[in-house]
């Protein structure tokens, strides 16, 4: 069976709101920190697949999947359940107390950012689907202005190329090079594009994985919330 993203039933019975979640049957076997990226609960008991790329790790999920098919198989989903171990998720409540650095070199705070909503865009220049929705945050900062902040945060892209794509936007977003430590303090972010939006005192007002056809509707109802 095969579910829409932002349509899965499963996902919501579950609280499952990123990608990929992996589940068989009724049984949630692996969520999006399973498979690392820069989740912030990322560490020597979370991440058991990360990194992805690697051949143990792909063995690891293998033989762990394996064994959740035929326990169900078996008839033996309660024993599934209990030795389905995925890594929960962690949202962030507030727009942490970090820096960011522009490609100039210049650094923002939070203070910098405090009286407005604020908009942070985590993409990377291989994600085919970031492109547009950078060109559709220009749209919106070109509608409200000052009254809105738009940072986004390129990660494990070079940085030649994200001011190239910088350059070709002309958006006056504050652009940034993501590293690790900076991804985590934002909460977990296993997929690009993520976009979360915090309204003019920094606390968060809404989370978007990926790039769903439903996006734009929604995050710019959530926008119009908080915008003044």
């Amino acid at each position: 069976m095969v579910e829409n993203y932002g349509h899965s039933e499963l996902a919501k019975r579950f609280g499952v709101t990123r990608y990929p979640a992996i589940f068989v049957d009724d049984v949630l076997v692996a969520t999006p920190n399973d498979f690392g990226f820069y989740g912030k609960t990322e560490g020597p008991r979370n991440g058991r697949y990360a990194p992805l790329k690697s051949v143990e790790s792909h063995e690891r999920f293998r033989k762990d999947l394996t064994r959740m098919i035929e326990l169900i198989l078996a008839g033996r989903k309660d024993q599934a359940r209990a030795e389905a171990s995925p890594a929960k998720d962690t949202q962030i409540a507030v727009l942490p107390a970090v820096t960011f650095t522009d490609l100039d070199g210049k650094s923002i705070t939070r203070e910098d950012l405090a009286g407005r909503p604020v908009l942070v865009e985590i993409w990377a220049t291989w994600c085919v689907p970031c492109r547009p929705a950078l060109a559709w945050l220009g749209e919106l900062k070109k509608r409200y202005g000052d009254r809105l902040a738009v940072v986004t945060i390129a990660v494990e892209s070079d940085e030649a190329e994200v001011r190239k794509v910088a350059k070709e936007l002309g958006s006056p977003f504050v652009w940034t090079m993501g590293s690790p430590d900076l991804i985590r303090a934002l909460g977990d972010v296993s997929a690009v594009p993520t976009l979360l939006l915090f309204d003019d005192k920094g606390k968060t007002v809404a989370t978007f994985y990926g790039a769903p056809p439903s996006l734009h509707a929604e995050a710019e109802a959530k926008l119009a919330t908080v915008v003044k």
